[in-house]
């Protein structure tokens, strides 16, 4: 019977805040959404406070004072490189890895020696002593009972951090199942568990016991494969290589309210710019772009005004000029005056691979410099020197739109200037 292990950072955004600033140990901290909104990472001290994933920060200050809670901003470029690291090392323990986030990984342990609860516990030494990260680790059978056994291996003291469905009896590994929540299994969301509580199915163990012909005419078949899985039957394959993206999203609220169309077009520039890179990164054409803009749904008495636009691109391309060109242009479009608005946002869809292009009998050949060459130097030299090094000048300079990150950690692996340093007196 194949193993698999299930690799999860604990509250993997504060963790990471933790590694580079140790005061932060055991003190209440809560990272930050876009623009300073709502609560994404949450510790294990803020959690007992019983503040709940994606609370408004404004809801929390008074909470916040009595309890010294610390909130920090998202610095999405520190948790992207540290997550780098745990993914390279946990490579080192099995030939085929499937990184399924950016704190998770699952590991094909079929046919690894020795004791896999002492392998977990490796992994946890090794994570923490190396990148100075908190790990929990899950063995099963299939993919979804490892993710429940990473629950029990975080929940569960006794485990220590590690749990092996495989070394429990049947007794036991029942036990477990039934003390666990439905909601609480991999694919069953918010909406999917209050039908199935309605319907008397409160705990795994219930779902699993469950018939699955009653359960798949109701649900469907991902249904079938879920509770399948829950009684050790594989239907969850490992995928080696991460599946390109079918569509690219870029957006983000603004720090303040926007009017003028000048700072707009800056905004939008630069979310594609962005898309267009990500479009790059995984060796991917668009061939279709879109661009919306909106105000602040929730200001009560403020004139509403949400439009957006999709275009289709004469050719397929990554050229990030010409995806700014495209929606820029919609822009222009959809554009209304008198209004406040809160937040853009544009998306690549109908997505191929760069190197499968539909050929136009028509189309004339590009003039030097070749925008694939082109676009290959602007990544380099901002890989380089760092993001937004080198730009469009329609990116904007002052980007006086850009959203709050009052209290945002230092880019401790990705700026020279904010690296961290000591010194002897």
């Amino acid at each position: 019977m194949s193993t698999i292990a299930l690799i999860d950072v604990n509250n993997f955004y504060v963790s990471c805040e933790r590694v580079f600033n140790p005061k932060l140990e055991s003190v209440p901290v809560v990272v930050l959404s876009n623009n300073d909104g709502c609560a994404v990472a949450r510790s294990a001290e803020v959690k007992d406070l019983g503040v709940k994933m994606g609370e408004p920060w404004f809801k929390l200050r008074d909470l916040a004072k009595k309890h010294g809670i610390i909130a920090l901003s998202s610095n999405y470029a520190l948790y992207a490189e540290m997550s780098n690291r745990v993914m390279q090392v946990l490579g080192d323990f099995s030939p085929r890895q499937e990184i399924y986030s950016i704190d998770e990984c699952f590991l094909d342990m079929e046919g690894m020696p020795g004791d896999l609860t002492a392998t977990g516990q490796t992994i946890r030494q090794r994570i923490k002593q190396w990148v100075g990260l908190p790990v929990c680790v899950g063995f099963a059978s299939t993919k979804t009972l490892a993710k429940l056994a990473n629950h029990v291996a975080k929940k569960s003291p006794q485990y220590q951090g590690v749990c092996n469905f495989a070394t429990l009896s049947e007794q036991e590994t029942d036990d477990i199942l039934a003390s666990i929540e439905v909601g609480e299994v991999w694919g069953i969301g918010r909406k999917l568990n209050a039908q199935l509580q309605a319907g008397g199915v409160h705990t795994v163990k219930q779902l699993r016991d469950f018939d699955v012909t009653r359960l798949r005419n109701r649900f469907g078949v991902v249904m079938e494969r879920t509770v399948r899985e829950l009684r050790g039957e594989s239907c969850l394959e490992m995928v080696d290589v991460t599946p390109a993206k079918q569509q690219i999203i870029s957006s983000r609220s603004f720090g303040r309210y926007v009017t003028d169309i000048i700072e707009l077009e800056e905004a939008v520039s630069a979310y594609m710019s962005r898309a267009a890179e990500k479009l790059r990164r995984q060796n991917s054409v668009a061939a279709t772009a879109y661009v919306y803009i909106r105000t602040n749904p929730h200001k009560e008495g403020e004139p509403q005004y949400s439009p957006g636009m999709m275009v289709a691109l004469p050719n397929p391309t990554n050229d990030t000029r010409d995806l700014v060109d495209a929606v820029l242009a919609c822009l222009r479009r959809i554009y209304r005056e008198g209004y406040r608005y809160q937040k853009a946002g544009v998306m690549l869809s109908d997505i191929s691979p760069a190197n499968i292009i539909q050929g136009d009998l028509f189309a004339v050949a590009p003039t030097l410099p070749k925008p694939a060459k082109l676009m290959s130097v602007l990544d380099q030299i901002n890989l380089k020197m760092g993001k937004g090094s080198l730009k469009l000048a329609s990116d904007g300079i002052g980007q006086g739109w850009k959203m709050k990150t009052e209290n945002k950690s230092p880019a401790y692996l990705s700026d020279w200037k904010e690296l961290p340093s000591a010194s002897c007196i």
